[in-house]
């Protein structure tokens, strides 16, 4: 369900901890680890995000970092990820307005850092960008640099007429051919919206699942 355009500015209550240290990935990067970055959109089924997160946590040597749409965050509290022990990214990230030459660019230096990505949800509108080539925020831009191996999983998530709307498939069919993403789901079920029918994201379970399989993950 794609309630917002997803580059509006966020409230002030999401803004840059300045007092947070540039994200390098030569340094965060931890050796033996399996490093899953989540992307939240503009979907009511981020609400599933903190969930996603604490479970792949609850696995040896997993690191996750999650990089949110501003309209993703209307469905969660971003404090429920830190607790958690992850961080999240966002807009005011990336163009904090004191770049200089030489400094690290959060969207390549995630790119960089991650083993698989996952897009979950993925709201019709970020499903047009990824499908048309957007890079209009952090998500995008980094999806955008991605290198072809790193494994990509997107997960749609919206109303049942948006998900059967032609344009819908045409940009699916893109994301999978094309550029060669994953796209899992979605599924049947009760929408958030009252209405009946395919469109609601994958469990978040199972997308854990997919993590614990591809990469044999083992619990704490």
């Amino acid at each position: 369900m794609s309630l917002k355009d997803e580059t509006l500015p966020q409230k002030a209550t999401t803004m840059t901890d300045l007092s947070r240290p540039p994200f390098v990935a030569q340094s965060e990067r931890e050796h033996g680890f399996t490093h899953v970055l989540l992307m939240t959109t503009g979907s009511v089924a981020s609400v599933k995000a903190p969930l996603i997160v604490e479970a792949l946590l609850a696995y040896q040597n997993v690191q996750v970092e999650v990089v949110a749409t501003d309209a993703s965050l209307e469905f969660y509290d971003r404090q429920q990820i830190t607790k958690a022990g992850s961080r999240v990214w966002t807009n005011e990230d990336e163009w904090t307005g004191t770049y200089k030459i030489g400094d690290p660019i959060l969207h390549i230096e995630l790119r960089r850092w991650a083993d698989v990505v996952l897009v979950a949800p993925c709201s019709a509108n970020t499903l047009a960008k990824i499908a048309q080539g957007l890079c209009d925020n952090l998500a995008t831009s980094l999806l955008r640099a991605l290198a072809p191996t790193t494994p990509t999983f997107v997960f749609p998530a919206m109303n049942t007429h948006m998900y059967e709307h032609p344009l819908t498939q045409q940009h699916v069919r893109t994301i999978r051919e094309v550029i060669g993403y994953n796209v899992v789901g979605p599924i049947g079920k009760a929408l958030a919206c009252g209405d009946i029918g395919m469109g609601a994201m994958t469990e978040w379970k199972d997308i854990v699942q997919i993590i614990v399989d591809r990469f044999r993950l083992v619990l704490l």
